[in-house]
């Protein structure tokens, strides 16, 4: 469950008093995600998602959140169906309630999918390319903070324990963080990448995407890597098996946007290896460091396991089932 904060009519109708908006009619909070507290909020108008930043091990860090709703600003203007965040009076899109930082944005209709098909990978692959070409003229740039050096930082701290995960889990590690920071490329094309974009991230009708969300890890990185995590997200089904034809679909539709060159096509099965080694990563320190009393319970990272064997075997993007 996603509210760690409770708020009451009163503390939201003093909030709502700070906007230029319709009339407070009700609210309910969501139960989804894991960082923050959230709430559908229904007016006489249009409805909105409140979202309140927690202060926990695993929310968003207070400093970033300028960069994070500026960026929703950019890419809302550029004709990226996301959250826009709302301005209160004083023209800010960054608010207080309950003594935390929190930001009213708009809604969006749609729902995500559990079992993407390939109509739908094919739809998603193009709204991750025009994400890109809209955030190339965002000027506001930030680190990765998930990235290689991140990988190695929280294996070490996994190190003596991960074998609790699954047997010879920290050789294996040790050899492919070994492999993939030794092939980790070097100059290709770069911008703003969501970071996260999994199935429970986008909204769709009749198939066809009608919004994309939850831009808390999104930075400057290599377009061609938030692709490699789309591969590993959206391509393997729930028995980590993975699906070449939602693969094939999924890159044509990102290529029939934004073509990508020779470079990245050559570095994508790194970055897919690389991709498995981030969600492995993090997902391994969460399951051995999970909190007692935990309102959210961690991801097994032995599906990243499993996807990270079948990366080490693929020899070129062919593998992925992209042509030509």
């Amino acid at each position: 469950m996603a509210v760690f904060t409770k708020i009451d009519e009163a503390l939201l109708g003093a909030f709502m008093a700070e906007y230029e908006l319709p009339k407070l009619i009700a609210f309910k909070g969501i139960a989804a995600g894991v960082q923050n507290s959230n709430f559908l909020i229904e007016t006489e108008g249009p409805q909105y998602i409140l979202t309140i930043y927690e202060d926990t091990a695993t929310g968003v860090d207070p400093d970033d959140l300028p960069y994070f709703l500026g960026l929703m600003q950019h890419l809302a203007s550029n004709g990226i169906s996301c959250p826009t965040p709302i301005e209160n009076k004083q023209g800010a899109v960054l608010s207080r309630l309950a003594a935390r930082p929190a930001a009213l944005v708009s809604f969006l209709d749609g729902r995500s999918t559990i079992t993407p098909k390939p109509p739908q990978c094919r739809a998603v692959g193009a709204a991750l390319a025009e994400l890109h070409l809209a955030g190339a003229e965002f000027e506001t740039e930030r680190a990765n903070k998930q990235g290689p050096d991140n990988w190695r930082k929280l294996f070490e701290a996994s190190r003596a324990r991960a074998d609790e995960a699954s047997p010879g889990l920290a050789d294996f590690m040790a050899e492919e963080l070994t492999r993939i920071e030794a092939a980790w490329p070097q100059g290709l094309p770069e911008g703003v990448i969501h970071a996260d974009l999994f199935p429970d991230n986008v909204f769709f009708q009749n198939n066809k995407v009608s919004g994309l969300i939850d831009f808390y890890f999104a930075c400057h990185d290599m377009l061609a890597y938030d692709l490699a995590i789309m591969l590993n997200a959206w391509c393997f089904e729930a028995d980590v098996n993975f699906n070449i034809t939602k693969a094939r679909a999924l890159l044509a539709g990102y290529q029939s946007v934004r073509p990508m060159s020779r470079d990245e096509i050559a570095a994508l099965p790194i970055l897919a290896s690389g991709a498995a080694m981030r969600f492995l990563t993090t997902r391994l320190h969460d399951w051995l460091n999970r909190p007692e009393g935990a309102l959210v319970t961690p991801k097994n990272p032995t599906d990243y396991l499993r996807r990270l064997r079948f990366h080490r075997h693929v020899t070129s993007a062919a593998d992925f089932g992209l042509e030509g």
